[in-house]
């Protein structure tokens, strides 16, 4: 995959070198020569492109058509809503991600300006504070792009309410899959009358609710 990362101050640099890390294709492109300084010391030089980063003649000569994805990560919230309309509007970009940097600015960061992923750092932060505290040591292992489910991981605690109950009759929402249980270090493929036991690792497709639910369930008492 080819990204064109927009902005090589420390966001944009750790991004960059993340992605070549996974075998991306990525050039990175930035116009302060503060900024540029230190880019060509962290950073393959062949991969850096100075120039105007919203200017379209400047995305055109960094390869934006053959662009993937363009990551901006920019200092300047409007620079970087620029860059989002610039990408899908005048090269049809399939995917844009957004550094948002003032939090009261998220609200522009939507497909009025072709922003298909924004990236708030105190909206993250407030997510992460909040499946700590209610969700107890549920662990959330990946969050399924584009939908509202998450796969999640929760050890059985001893005493849970749950423990020796057939799956059939825990009443679980709609929206919540047990795909796996893990016991002594094997794999259970879960049915309807199986049934858990302490120390267990159950692995689950859930949605919010549904992993507020097995929180409640597999807690300890």
């Amino acid at each position: 995959m080819f990204v064109l990362v927009i902005g090589g101050g420390r966001t944009g640099t750790e991004l960059a070198n993340l992605l070549i890390d996974q075998d991306h294709k990525v050039r990175v492109l930035e116009n302060r020569p503060e900024i540029l300084a230190n880019l060509h010391r962290e950073l393959p030089t062949e991969i850096i492109i100075q120039g105007n980063p919203v200017e379209p003649q400047v995305l055109e000569q960094a390869g934006i058509r053959e662009a993937q994805v363009v990551a901006a990560t920019l200092a300047s919230d409007t620079d970087n809503l620029v860059v989002c309309y610039l990408a899908r509007q005048l090269f049809n970009i399939p995917r844009t991600v957004a550094r948002v940097n003032n939090p009261r600015n998220v609200w522009l960061f939507d497909d009025k300006f072709h922003v298909d992923v924004a990236i708030n750092h105190c909206e993250i932060m407030a997510r992460i504070i909040e499946e700590e505290v209610s969700l107890g040591d549920m662990i959330t292992l990946l969050k399924l792009q584009g939908s509202e489910y998450s796969i999640v991981e929760e050890t059985i605690g001893r005493g849970a309410e749950t423990i020796g109950i057939p799956l059939k009759d825990l009443g679980l929402p709609e929206k919540c899959v047990i795909a796996a249980i893990i016991r002594q270090g094997k794999v259970v493929v879960p049915r309807g009358v199986s049934s858990f036991q302490e120390g267990d690792k159950v692995l689950a497709v859930a949605d919010r609710e549904g992993e507020e639910r097995l929180a409640e369930l597999f807690a300890a008492r």
